[in-house]
């Protein structure tokens, strides 16, 4: 007989540990299955830190969801009783009329943040490390920081199981379908299983459990670089905010160096799209190639050159991007027993924690008091409808 439980999540990584999380804290029987261990390198939640801040500058309505994963990163933490969340404050920078300064200073004005606006020299003489160009004007925002989604994840899959969850690793989704009696049947590589409902957080493996999704989510190949700095007290979190950057090679991120349990040293960063390379997560080439270190290394050298001294460690990840770089949450059209969290597009960690509560109400109401409406699947041609 197929083990019966109300809800299934996909994946269990940062926004399935977090979903998983909040379904059992609430009382129901739910079961999480990652085709990999946990935590794990192959998708899209490692590398030891990623960059959470509140100016943001993609769109106006991530900032309610950015204040209730706040909350929620801290209730993580004092369940745990681990700190989770560093915080070094946060810089946005670029032209003066480009996106990421623009938006980050207007997202700053409109929900009266705490901030200051710096020109380049400001800007480097606060933060020595920086070396921007002359026109580069930024937001200093002090509640910006990271989180250590590895840590994270653990802390969120141990609670759950905690609370009554089922974890099951090294197990792989082979397909779902809704049964007569509108249930949903799950069938793995070890086992068969039945739920009311099914939540997919299966990040670069979404288009593969739910096909609506081949043109909404789709996989890109990343490389991230740690270089060793040449003014070590220069790139420590006290005087090093982790940053977003806008500059003629393109939009780059990075943060300061980070590494309280002996982790990986050095000054971390990335460029968003890193080689523009869509691919299969099954088939993609994990490891490092002269041009993914050169094209970090030419910015590095050229914009943080004090930080930029001998590479550390490389690591590739994978972000899964949408048409318009926004997340896709959401029931599916034709299957409202199946629940999607999916596209995040390169910046989604930061708001795991109330994507787990987003996506833990759609999975047991299919509906969220979170305004969740520029992430609705509609919204993109045809709607996530065909196959």
């Amino acid at each position: 007989m197929d083990k019966r439980y109300e809800a299934i999540v996909v994946g269990v990584g940062g926004m399935g540990s977090a979903t998983l999380y909040q379904l059992a804290r609430r009382g129901l029987n739910v079961l999480g299955i990652d085709q990999f261990e946990l935590p794990h390198k192959m998708g899209s939640s490692h590398g030891l830190t990623r960059i959470i801040r509140l100016a943001y500058y993609e769109d106006l309505s991530y900032v309610p969801l950015l204040r209730r994963a706040y909350e929620l990163w801290a209730e993580l933490e004092a369940e745990f009783g681990e700190q989770l969340f560093f915080q070094s404050g946060s810089i946005d920078m670029g032209p003066a009329d480009g996106e990421v300064f623009s938006g980050s200073l207007e997202s700053c004005i409109e929900n009266d943040f705490e901030h200051d606006v710096l020109d380049s020299k400001e800007l480097r003489k606060r933060f020595p490390g920086y070396r921007m160009p002359a026109e580069t004007m930024a937001v200093y925002q002090p509640q910006g920081g990271l989180l250590v989604p590895e840590r994270c994840i653990s802390a969120y899959a141990e609670l759950a199981k905690v609370h009554g969850a089922a974890i099951h690793c090294g197990e792989r989704v082979l397909g779902w379908e809704i049964q007569p009696d509108e249930r949903v049947a799950v069938r793995t590589d070890a086992g068969s299983y039945v739920a009311e409902k099914l939540v997919i957080c299966g990040g670069a493996w979404a288009y593969k459990l739910a096909p609506q999704l081949a043109d909404a989510a789709v996989p890109e190949r990343q490389a991230l670089i740690w270089l060793e700095p040449k003014r070590a007290d220069w790139f420590q979190m006290d005087r090093f905010p982790v940053w977003n950057g806008q500059v003629e090679e393109g939009r780059y991120y990075g943060l300061p160096e980070f590494n309280p349990d002996g982790g990986t040293p050095g000054m971390k960063l990335g460029r968003y799209h890193h080689l523009d390379e869509a691919c299969d997560p099954d088939t993609v080439y994990r490891g490092l190639n002269p041009a993914d270190e050169a094209i970090l290394r030419r910015f590095a050298e050229r914009y943080f050159p004090d930080g930029a001294g001998r590479t550390l460690d490389m690591v590739v990840c994978l972000f899964t991007n949408t048409p318009d770089e926004h997340f896709l949450l959401d029931t599916l059209p034709d299957a409202p027993q199946v629940s999607v969290a999916a596209g995040f597009s390169g910046h989604g960690f930061k708001m795991a924690s109330v994507i787990g509560e987003v996506m833990a109400d759609l999975g047991q109401k299919g509906e969220t008091r979170h305004d969740i409406s520029l992430h609705r699947l509609s919204r993109l041609k045809g709607g996530g409808k065909e196959a």
